[in-house]
């Protein structure tokens, strides 16, 4: 059970190494080299490049080990811990957020508490904890307490929001000091892409949140101005608990995707009022979908 535990975090450690040191199609990874490197056994480091092996980005030759099968360059249009919906779900994650929306729990809880009442082990419980807290809806207070913070929990709240993101993004996309970013788009378009040509079978929701999140993020950040990407992070952050909760329809995120990658042509084409224009009917377009659901 250890193995199975290291090895998801040594297949990342490998496609980082392969990133920092601008490694290309063909090249040698040694398992011993790589253990070394990691402090870590050639079996959790065997078991990583299989799983690089069954996702196409290195090969293995009897005998002679892996070799890259991409360049570095092209590492980030896959996704290393992409699994079919479910697998990678963590049931106490769920039941944490559904008795959040639901009233359940106070703003403010002990982990002996929580431990009482889903009936788990404390190292099971913080595991899940640290999750929700990296990603923003819960902090932990000096002591043994945590505390859960704002987040949107009513159809109307989460209506509103999607209303207050179109209006930011389309206007962050309109002022003056917004300037394209090339390297950013060049990795959205990457993972867009990457995403709708089949990600949106196999990827988690947290996964597929993340990606589109991103997107619509680093959109914001061309604008240099920070207040509008503070707003845009927020809001983001207070919906995210409430998306997790919504059934995904994976049968309109190719045309998502594709929505995505053609703001990206209209903003590389110098047509930015047309993109902008474009992004504010995307933008509501997904609310009409999914707030129904709410």
């Amino acid at each position: 059970m250890a193995r199975q535990s290291v090895s998801p975090q040594i297949t990342t450690n490998i496609l980082e190494f392969v990133k920092t040191n601008q490694m290309r199609a063909g090249d040698h990874l040694p398992c011993q080299m790589l253990a070394d490197t990691f402090r870590v056994s050639r079996a959790p480091v065997n078991a990583a490049l299989k799983k690089l092996e069954q996702m196409g980005i290195v090969r293995g030759e009897p005998n002679r080990g892996y070799f890259l099968k991409v360049d570095a360059a092209n590492v980030d249009t896959v996704k290393p811990e992409a699994t079919p919906e479910g697998e990678d779900e963590d049931p106490l994650y769920f039941r944490i957020a559904e008795d959040r929306l639901a009233g359940k729990l106070q703003e403010r809880v002990s982990e002996n508490e929580l431990i009482r009442l889903y009936d788990v082990a404390r190292t099971r419980l913080l595991k899940t904890l640290h999750r929700i807290a990296e990603e923003g809806w819960v902090e932990r207070l000096p002591g043994n307490g945590w505390a859960f913070r704002e987040t949107l929990t009513s159809r109307r709240s989460y209506e509103e929001g999607y209303v207050f993101r179109a209006v930011i993004e389309q206007q962050a996309m309109l002022l003056p000091s917004f300037v394209a970013d090339e390297v950013a788009f060049q990795k959205a378009r990457a993972v867009q892409t990457a995403l709708g040509e089949g990600g949106y079978e196999t990827w988690s929701r947290a996964e597929i949140f993340k990606a589109n999140n991103d997107f619509h993020e680093m959109i914001v950040a061309c604008s240099q101005n920070e207040f509008f990407l503070d707003s845009i992070k927020r809001i983001n952050r207070l919906r995210r608990l409430i998306e997790y909760r919504i059934t995904i329809d994976r049968s309109r995120l190719p045309r998502q995707s594709a929505e995505h990658l053609h703001i990206l042509d209209l903003l590389e084409a110098g047509r930015r009022t047309e993109a902008a224009a474009f992004l504010y009917t995307h933008i509501m377009g997904a609310s009409r979908i999914k707030a129904p659901q709410v």
